[in-house]
């Protein structure tokens, strides 16, 4: 293929998402557009910027339609732990049945903070926890002594309902009490 320029790339790309049954890394795309990786994620804030729903996750980008026709529900958990328990508390979730789509904390000078997971599987935890560990990256419980929000989704409530309870039996649910 060759090396494709400004607009026409990003077309493509967006294409290459739009059309991807899994998450697409930056590495992946700049090896179909034959160039840096840092050009993908310029050409993706781009693309985000004219309001193609690109979401930039741990596992690479997806396109964020709701032509799948499938319907969920989703639920927001208030939870606590210590960094090193982060692992566990996301196999407690996806073992349950539920994808983690984010983690929210509320901070002091910048209000809520926001970053996305999308985890489903184990090995999407496994995944996103290897990158975290070869990244040094910090997580945003580390500023809130533990404390933080997860948005989980399920095909159903019963399955949101398993979550939480699971999470609760681990002592990872922020209970109203604290």
């Amino acid at each position: 293929m060759k090396k494709l320029y400004g607009e026409e790339r990003r077309q493509i790309l967006l294409e290459k998402i739009k059309t991807a049954n899994k998450p697409l890394t930056g590495s992946e795309l700049a090896a179909v557009a034959q160039v840096s990786r840092q050009v993908i994620v310029g050409d993706m804030t781009l693309l985000k910027a004219k309001g193609e729903p690109i979401l930039a996750t741990s596992q690479g980008y997806l396109y964020m339609n709701n032509e799948t026709g499938r319907v969920e529900t989703s639920r927001r958990i208030a939870c606590r732990h210590q960094p090193q328990d982060t692992e566990q508390e996301l196999m407690v979730l996806v073992e349950a049945g539920v994808t983690v789509k984010d983690v929210s904390i509320e901070h002091p000078v910048y209000g809520e903070l926001t970053a996305g997971i999308h985890v489903s599987t184990p090995q999407q935890v496994a995944d996103f926890m290897k990158r975290v560990r070869d990244t040094g990256a910090s997580y945003l419980l580390e500023l809130t002594d533990g404390t933080h929000l997860h948005t989980i989704t399920a095909a159903n409530d019963a399955a949101l309902d398993r979550a939480e309870a699971a999470m609760q039996e681990h002592g990872f649910l922020l209970e109203d009490s604290e």
